[in-house]
């Protein structure tokens, strides 16, 4: 599977950004797809989640109710709606896919994305 994020830049503190994940690969019915972020002095953290099949998500407690993630399977792409952004949200995100369910861990994840920087102005 290979992954190709974009959509990251500068925004001010309560404002909104979509990250899209371009994926493509075969028997991605049986993948998950997630983001993660990593910011600077910080560990890769696990912001959100989707299976492929059926579209179960997933989220850290951080986003939850500010960040959806969702997918488009016709255009096989995965994206991170952010809104309500803050300026701990700052980090490079990551789009990464793993066969079977999710697991927030990284280390899990054996396809990984470029990353795109996301920065939040406060």
């Amino acid at each position: 599977v290979q992954l190709q994020a974009s959509g990251g830049g500068l925004v001010q503190a309560g404002g909104s950004l979509r990250l899209s994940c371009a994926v493509s690969g075969r028997a991605l019915s049986s993948y998950v797809t997630a983001w993660f972020r990593q910011a600077p002095g910080k560990e890769r953290e696990f912001v959100a989640a989707i299976v492929w099949s059926g579209g179960s998500t997933s989220y850290a407690e951080s986003v939850k109710g500010r960040f959806t993630i969702s997918r488009d399977i016709d255009k096989i792409m995965v994206y991170l709606q952010m809104n309500s952004l803050k300026p701990e949200d700052t980090a490079v995100y990551y789009c990464a896919a793993r066969p079977g369910g999710v697991i927030t861990s990284r280390y899990a994840y054996n396809s990984w994305g470029q990353g795109t920087l996301v920065t939040v102005s406060s």
